[in-house]
């Protein structure tokens, strides 16, 4: 994100004295750009001037040579209680250093005990080489302010144009330490204020305070740029292959500065400027590209004019094609890589010089010992530099500005202004010879009706304000047609102002977005909850009821199905990969809940919950019978064809229902010992689902993975099967890491609702005529179903069966080898009359009767 400097922003604008970067933030944010961060200053703490007044040089054991040195630091600051006094004939502090580059009387700049550096350094008192050392003698790097190491500060040398203050004096405010700064956010169709230029102009439209353009030419301190002439360095764009149908470079504007001195600095106040935009100072001509980007928002590139060979050629890259970069890094080039290279008859055969536009190549850099530079100012399309710095992993400083749109009329005033830095700062001389390829156009106007701010934004501005917001921008407005209607040009910096909606924004978002009303619109009567709406609701209510608690888990899934010991033909195998999964141990969409849920639980059991009771309610995806459909461009709406194709290509996404329950149900108290959970807890949670929903369900023995073979019901409703439930398989258990005994259940809700209608779910009148109460115990055999002896009993209880419950299950030598006996209780109840003992007997006969018939049951004597 840009970072905002007062002093540098009030370059360009009347910034009022005493604004801080919390007043910025508040006048910035009025036109949308929001603040990120106030950054403090870079030092804190008794940063001084101090004056060299004696060194003691001694040689150590290690073989290095250290300074001990006497520094007067003002006053204030001189012979410090409790901080390392020294013998001294004047009043001043001990430090020890080893840098050498200073003499006896130079200033420098000393960090006292107190001071926190960049990098959270705190400075104290230490004992070292036998000496106290009470500070620090600081370098360059050390206060942030470029990458020299070697040795400390002399600000004779450092600030030749600023008289040094006298001892003692403040080192923060002398060198620009200590001012706050703004990191602002800024959105991507805004990509002219990641330059100073365009902060600026931002500031002057939400205060009104006046800005000066420095991207115009004539506000140049030296002048308009020259024009171009015939012995300009000479380039060449060849794009034979333009991305997105826009040709890789229309502009491309070189200078030749000639006879720097290689060992110049950059300028203590740009160098300052540099940090605090959050770049690391390198040399003269890095920091001059840099710092002009930066201001203006143009990307720059300085190259060895000693290792080139005319002319600069633009064009893509070929397959094959490697490129070393300036991190040092080989590349391998793509096809669509827009390349700045030399030519290709040149001594050194059309080397590859540059990716355009993200970051240049290493063979012409700019070197210690380079004293003729070629600046290069394009303008490239954002498209290819976007595509380029992410296929490369680049997001380079210049890639950010490229991507998001330069203004294409700014490269000339843009090289001009780097030219006059290296002239004036290195000693060099502005070559006459200026190249500038330029094939861009204006901006395409826009047609707009002035009252179409009002329709967008319910706001009435009026027609004098529409246009004179849109002309303080910088657009061009013409005068207004008999219908209202006004052609628009955008400013060269605003490509993204293409159409009538864009200016309106514009227009809102000067006139202050707070001007627009908060209008409540009327709610339009509702047809309330669809029935599938109301079922997952009442759903996820009656397994809350239940005691489960809902989760969310995300729909990507691994090994699950080897864990599940599902057959290798079994259909919820056949998953969707993603092309991009989030994780490499994830790859597919479940096909089931239980993919999913089983981890869940198996999360929440390893972290100590062993009674674990969860359910999810969600959309599984079964991609069976469905294919790839190809991409429809971009270009074009896409046909009713290949609409219907993409559909097509969808798979199905039922929704189900799943549950999984873990240890015990019912925990130990002081009543007794708990109950585990078993497959009728399953079985039952089935039973509250189809409730809720108002269906009934049938249940049937089954076998399927991941149950039990022995303990698993096949759910059906609807003459289909809608799901299963039961206790899991121990393998599949153990798989889990879950405890034993674990049970689950998933089903089909789409299927259930289906089953069960449009109709609500109708009430049942209560009785007022009390229950007549009979327990029924039959025998059967063991491999008969409890579930239809349940259904056999409640269809012989028929009309007058209000409740029929299982409520034990016998086996033992008294009922022989194979049999079994349910014991069921049913309540009887009439809705017009109390039932008569003979009513109540007659139900118990039917029962015994017709369970003879169906399943082969007995009267258990």
């Amino acid at each position: 994100m840009p970072y905002v400097p007062l002093t540098w922003l009030a370059e360009h604008v009347a910034v009022p004295e005493g604004t801080t970067a919390a007043d910025l933030a508040a006048d910035l944010v009025r036109v949308g750009l929001e603040e990120e961060a106030v950054i403090p200053p870079a030092v804190t703490g008794p940063l001084v001037v101090g004056r060299v007044l004696s060194i003691e040089t001694e040689e150590h054991k290690n073989g290095k040579a250290i300074n001990y040195c006497r520094v007067d630091v003002g006053p204030e600051h001189n012979d410090a209680p409790g901080e390392g006094k020294e013998p001294a004939d004047v009043p001043s502090r001990g430090i020890v250093c080893g840098a050498h580059n200073f003499s006896v009387g130079d200033d420098v700049v000393v960090a006292l005990p107190g001071t926190t550096l960049p990098g959270d350094f705190h400075i104290a008192a230490r004992k070292t080489y036998g000496h106290t050392s009470d500070g620090m003698i600081c370098s360059a790097r050390e206060l942030g302010l470029g990458e020299d190491h070697d040795g400390i500060i002399v600000l004779s040398e450092f600030l030749p144009d600023v008289p040094t203050p006298e001892p003692g004096a403040d080192a923060i405010a002398l060198l620009g330490l200590g001012a706050e700064i703004l990191e602002i956010n800024v959105t991507p169709d805004r990509g002219y204020c990641f330059a100073m230029r365009g902060v600026a102009r931002e500031y002057s439209h939400a205060t009104g305070a006046a800005f000066t353009d420095p991207g115009l030419p004539e506000n140049l301190t030296a002048g308009p740029p020259p024009a171009a002439t015939e012995d300009g360095f000479a380039v060449e764009v060849d794009d034979a292959a333009p991305v997105n149908g826009n040709v890789g470079c229309d502009r491309f504007v070189t200078r030749i500065v000639r006879g720097i001195d290689p060992s110049a600095p950059s300028p203590s106040w740009m160098t300052e400027r540099l940090v605090q935009a959050g770049m690391r100072p390198i040399s003269l001509a890095v920091d001059v590209t840099n710092y002009v980007m930066l201001d203006l928002g143009q990307p720059l590139h300085a190259y060895d004019l000693a290792t080139l060979s005319a002319p600069v050629v633009v064009r893509r890259a070929a397959p094959g094609e490697e490129l070393t970069t300036l991190d040092d890094v080989r590349r391998t080039l793509h096809s669509e890589d827009l390349l700045i290279t030399d030519s290709p008859g040149g001594a050194r055969g059309g080397r590859i010089l540059g990716l355009a536009g993200v970051m240049g190549g290493a063979e012409t850099e700019v070197s210690p010992g380079t004293t003729d530079v070629l600046v290069e100012a394009a303008h490239f399309d954002p498209v290819s530099v976007a595509r380029t710095a992410r296929r490369h992993k680049l997001p380079s400083e210049a890639a950010k500005r490229f991507e998001r749109g330069v203004d294409p009329q700014l490269q000339a005033v843009a090289a001009q202004r780097a030219v006059d830095l290296l002239v004036q700062y290195g000693g060099g001389t502005a070559d006459p010879a200026v190249s500038d390829l330029d094939a861009t156009s204006r901006p395409e106007p826009v047609r707009l009706r002035l009252d179409e701010p009002r329709r967008l934004t319910g706001v009435d501005y009026p027609a004098e304000q529409v246009v004179g917001l849109l002309t303080t921008i910088g657009a061009t407005v013409s005068e207004a047609d008999a219908d209202g209607v006004v052609t628009v040009t955008p400013p060269s910096w605003r490509p993204d102002l293409v159409g009538p909606a864009h200016l309106v924004e514009e227009v809102a978002r000067l006139a202050g977005y707070d001007a627009i009303p908060s209008v409540l619109p009327p709610a339009p009567a509702g047809s309330g909850l669809t029935p599938g709406q109301r079922h997952r609701r009442d759903v996820a209510r009656a397994l809350a009821d239940f005691g489960l608690v809902e989760v969310l888990s995300y729909p990507f899934v691994g090994d699950t199905h080897d864990r599940q010991q599902l057959p290798a033909d079994d259909e919820r195998r056949l998953a969707l990969r993603l092309a991009n999964p989030m994780a490499e141990d994830a790859p597919a969409m479940r096909t089931s809940l239980l993919d999913s849920l089983l981890d869940t639980a198996r999360r929440n059991v390893s972290r100590g919950l062993e009674d674990t009771r969860v359910f999810e309610l969600g959309l599984v995806t079964r991609p069976a019978g469905v294919g790839a459909a190809s991409s429809p461009g971009v270009d074009r709406r896409p046909s009713e064809e290949e609409i219907a194709a993409l559909h097509a290509a969808v798979p199905h996404q039922p929704r189900h229902i799943a549950g999984v329950l873990t240890g015990k149900v019912v925990p130990d108290g002081v009543r007794g010992p708990g109950r585990a959970a078993d497959w009728a807890d399953a079985v039952d949670a089935v039973h509250a689902v189809a409730g809720a929903v108002g269906v009934s369900v049938e249940l049937a023995a089954a076998e399927r993975a991941p149950w039990h073979p022995g303990q698993c019901a096949a759910v059906s409703a609807g003459g289909r099967v809608v799901g299963h439930a039961g206790q899991l398989h121990p393998r599949v258990v153990a798989a889990f890491d879950l405890p034993p005994g674990a049970v689950a259940f998933e089903l089909d809700l789409d299927a259930l609702t289906a089953a069960a209608g449009d109709q609500p779910v109708q009430p049942t009148p209560v009785s007022t005529y009390p229950p007549g109460k009979e327990d029924i115990a039959l025998v059967v055999d063991d491999a008969v179903p409890a579930a239809e002896v349940l259904a056999v009993v409640r269809e012989g209880a028929a009309e007058l069966g209000e409740e029929v419950r299982l409520f034990d299950v016998y086996t033992g030598e008294q009922l022989g080898e194979g049999k079994k006996s349910l014991a069921f209780a049913l309540r009887l109840r009439a809705a017009d009359r109390t039932l008569t003992a003979e009513e109540t007997a007659a139900v118990r006969d039917r029962i015994v009767t017709l369970a003879a018939e169906r399943v082969g049951a007995v009267l258990r004597g």
